[in-house]
């Protein structure tokens, strides 16, 4: 064995004073090493690379109101932020159901709720869509006193150029929450005919621009997020300018996502399931991020509402205060609307 010292590691190197690519950014990706980075990163009114930053944490627990010995569902785990919150007001006796399509993310995010204390005995983990809730509910003992849902995609999932979420980057037409399932979105495009790819733009995203689009991508053997922008910004070229044409992008990749995850049918089955799932008096909140999504909470919260299922329902969605729409951009477009279970 040599005697020699081993050379210390050099960091990646970069273009600039900052980095921009996702791999690049070693500090913000190794945040317990790093938290000062971290600290500049949200200071800035961005989400560090890897992580995700949990919306209207304040107003969901006042919502939910977990108590010591209560039984809930964070339904959509993600990075743990709410579920971190969530957790030490169980204790003692209490107990966080948290489930996740996520292969990737989720062993992550266990692996943190871990290292912060919180053991089987107050948070189980499982991989599962929550439109399977039913197939849980043996192991809650009787029902959930709350269930928190956030619905749509994590920061840590659209900024990996590797998941295929983000236009911005060079990256595979993925868009899968579970890549181990179903077809990619390079593969979809190829399946629907035109007007097929219309009608689905419009209706996922309310895109106004959905037949420009659909002409433009339909059949073009698009296999990367950088093409598929391409192509959308040469849809509009001929009556937008280019600052214009954001919105568009993001409404394309975010049809397209919703698409390739069902995402809709998936949330109609969880929304049908919730009240047998729910104990008398059971809250539940649920987060959304396109219109689409909040139409289907809004009218199935109010059905409840109608049918005595529900004692009552938010009268208007909850937006994130001024403050956190400028401390966090991204959680611009959520809505918030709650439940509560008739005793």
């Amino acid at each position: 064995m040599s005697d020699e010292p081993s050379q210390p590691r050099r960091r990646p190197r970069y273009k600039g004073t900052h980095p921009r690519r996702f791999e690049e950014k070693y500090k913000e990706l190794d945040p317990q090493a790093h938290a000062e980075e971290l600290r500049k990163v949200m200071d800035r009114g961005q989400t560090p690379a890897g992580t995700h930053r949990p919306i209207c944490v304040a107003e969901i627990l006042e919502i939910l109101d977990p108590k010591p010995g209560e039984v809930g569902l964070d339904a959509t785990l993600g990075y743990g932020g709410h579920a971190q919150e969530i957790l030490p007001r169980l204790v003692p006796g209490g107990r966080l159901f948290g489930v996740d399509v996520d292969p990737l993310e989720l062993p992550r995010t266990e692996a943190r709720l871990r290292a912060l204390g919180f053991g089987e005995d107050v948070l189980t983990v499982r991989r599962m869509n929550f439109a399977g809730l039913a197939g849980l509910l043996p192991e809650t003992g009787g029902g959930l006193d709350f269930v928190l849902a956030d619905l749509g995609v994590s920061s840590m999932q659209i900024d990996n150029p590797s998941r295929g979420f983000t236009y911005k980057a060079e990256g595979p037409l993925d868009l899968r929450l579970n890549p181990n399932r179903g077809r990619p979105a390079s593969a979809l495009l190829q399946a629907l005919t035109q007007e097929d790819l219309t009608d689905l733009l419009v209706e996922n995203s309310d895109e106004p621009h959905a037949d420009a689009i659909a002409a433009a991508i339909r059949g073009q053997g698009i296999a990367t997020t950088t093409a598929l922008a391409r192509a959308v910004r040469g849809a509009l070229e001929p009556f937008m300018d280019p600052e214009e044409m954001k919105p568009s992008l993001q409404r394309t990749f975010q049809a397209l996502r919703i698409a390739v995850n069902d995402e809709f049918q998936v949330l109609d089955q969880f929304l049908a399931l919730l009240p047998a799932a729910l104990r008398p008096g059971g809250r539940v909140a649920i987060l959304t991020f396109h219109s689409g999504e909040d139409r289907r909470v809004k009218k199935a919260f109010q059905a409840g509402h109608r049918e005595g299922i529900y004692a009552d329902v938010a009268p208007d969605p909850i937006r994130p205060s001024p403050q956190e729409r400028h401390q966090n951009p991204r959680s611009t477009s959520a809505k918030l609307r709650w439940a509560i279970k008739s005793h």
